[in-house]
């Protein structure tokens, strides 16, 4: 009785450590696996115009579940300057789902979360405001859907926001063009 009593706590041992040794295995291929999927990109923007600049860089990171889903993260920080105007420093961060309906065509879908601060000048009279200070720092969201014609890694189309707000927007319309590159 004894005897079976070790040899029983023996295959129990054994096939312990077997099992622990595949999970690791296991844990070690999934971990490469799943950077095999991600691809790093975002876009950049730059904007000149008559007393105005304006400078975005916007990285993010997807990862693609196959050839027609991927999901992903992004940052995104602008600022602008309009002389004698206003300036403006805008933070955010996004989270997006895109979904290839052919390999040329793209949908979207994105959230994004900005915190916008805008310093206007003090001779500057800002609608709505009854003081010489009218500066205003404040989040503001957006719902994005978009459609946009792929081509490689580039992906160029149009996006439309459905929480637009605009006196509180930082585009002028809730239309906004969109290229997106991933690696």
């Amino acid at each position: 009785m004894k005897n079976l009593i070790i040899l029983f706590a023996l295959i129990i041992c054994f096939s312990c450590f077997q099992s622990y040794s595949q999970e690791q295995v296991s844990a070690q291929k999934q971990k490469s696996d799943f950077w095999k999927y991600v691809q790093f990109g975002g876009g950049i923007s730059l904007s000149f115009g008559n007393d105005f600049f304006s400078g975005t860089l916007a990285p993010s990171a997807i990862y693609r579940f196959n050839e027609i889903f991927a999901t992903g993260i992004g940052i995104n920080t602008t600022y602008n300057k309009q002389k004698y105007i206003y300036k403006s420093y805008v933070l955010g961060t996004s989270i997006l789902g895109l979904f290839n309906v052919i390999p040329q065509l793209q949908l979207s879908a994105e959230f994004e979360q900005l915190y916008v601060n805008r310093d206007f000048e003090d001779t500057i009279i800002v609608v709505g405001c009854n003081t010489f200070d009218c500066d205003q720092s404040y989040w503001y969201p957006g719902l994005y859907l978009g459609a946009g014609f792929s081509t490689g890694p580039v992906t160029m189309g149009i996006r439309f926001d459905i929480l637009y707000d605009s006196e509180k927007s930082i585009y002028g319309n809730p239309y906004n063009p969109f290229v997106r590159f991933y690696f």
